[in-house]
């Protein structure tokens, strides 16, 4: 992992870089002029770099794939043209793990790595946590980081691909919550789901099972043409196995080439079908479990997939392999 000689620092928006406006605080250019006035007053020690703004900067909440496709060019076009060996992307919290994730699965096999953070105050006001995350990413950068998708934040450097947003206020809001990751390591990355691979943007969405779902609710959202769904089910991946109906519009969803997917509603859950017979009736209509990886993370995931235009056999197939260390247990990285 050697030290980081050139970085590109992206930055993308979000409270880090927010300014007072008539409205509330909002995304503000010129943040470049103050990192470096701010780096020249701390003395830090840190990779020379570059800026960048992707515009238009956005308050992240406003996220969208188009966005998570365009912070890709942007990357790519920092490592093959300027010649940076690191970047760090500057980004607002409110879908910081979302992003995380999906830059996780897009940029798969990019031979730098890639730290993102932002922070809970805008750099500027009093304690804010802005100035000791952006620092402590490039620090961290300079030391030497593995390639990859990171995530930087009160201190610590946490996998892409499985961290989350626990708080809405506190400097310590993203962790890696324990889960259980089990499967089988991707032996090879093949070229087509790869950093070079463009994707496209897909009908993607995701589900919670709540008592009292409906199968005429579930045929209205994928009669919409969804590409992809994630269900959020009840602890090791059970649901109402009684509904025939309800099962058999997913039977027939997944027929016609939607792919489903299954995560654990709990925080510390994984999905394991064949513990509970309502779990063994969800994976018998096509279900594909996701184990113990986070909504973000198999979110993020079934995009840059379905985005590469993969049949849904290729999809399902990768989908339930460790590409990037999401679904590999602790200890085994």
């Amino acid at each position: 992992m050697p030290a980081v000689q050139k970085l590109l620092v992206l930055y993308t928006g979000g409270t880090i870089g927010m300014q007072a406006s008539a409205s509330g605080l909002a995304p503000a250019s010129g943040f470049e002029a103050r990192l470096r006035a701010q780096q020249a007053e701390q003395h830090e020690q840190v990779p020379t770099w570059v800026f960048r703004e992707l515009l238009p900067l956005i308050d992240s909440a406003n996220m969208t794939q188009a966005n998570w496709l365009a912070m890709v060019a942007a990357i790519r076009q920092g490592v093959e043209q300027d010649d940076c060996d690191g970047v760090l992307v500057l980004h607002g919290t409110d879908t910081l793990a979302y992003s995380a994730a999906a830059l996780s699965f897009l940029l798969l096999g990019l031979p730098v790595p890639v730290v993102m953070t932002g922070s809970m105050l805008p750099a500027g006001a009093d304690n804010s946590d802005a100035w000791p995350n952006l620092f402590g990413a490039m620090q961290a950068l300079h030391d030497g980081v593995a390639p990859g998708v990171h995530l930087y934040f009160n201190g610590a450097l946490m996998h892409g691909a499985r961290v989350s947003k626990l708080s809405s206020d506190a400097f310590d809001a993203f962790q890696v919550v324990p889960r259980l990751r089990q499967g089988e390591r991707l032996a090879e990355l093949p070229a087509h789901i790869d950093f070079r691979q463009s994707r496209q943007t897909v009908n993607l969405l995701t589900l919670p099972l709540v008592p009292g779902l409906r199968a005429s609710h579930l045929r209205a959202l994928l009669d919409s043409g969804v590409q992809g769904l994630l269900l959020e089910c009840y602890g090791s991946g059970t649901g109402p196995s009684d509904n025939a109906e309800l099962l058999d519009v997913l039977r027939e969803a997944h027929g016609r080439g939607v792919v489903l997917a299954a995560i654990s509603q709990c925080a510390r859950g994984h999905v394991e079908f064949g513990v509970y017979a309502a779990g063994s009736q969800l994976a018998s209509v096509g279900l594909i479990s996701a184990g113990g990886m986070t909504r973000e993370a198999a979110l993020g995931k079934l995009f840059a997939l379905l985005g590469a235009g993969l049949a849904q056999d290729e999809v399902e197939r990768l989908f339930s392999l460790d590409l990037c260390g999401e679904r590999v247990e602790y200890g085994m990285d």
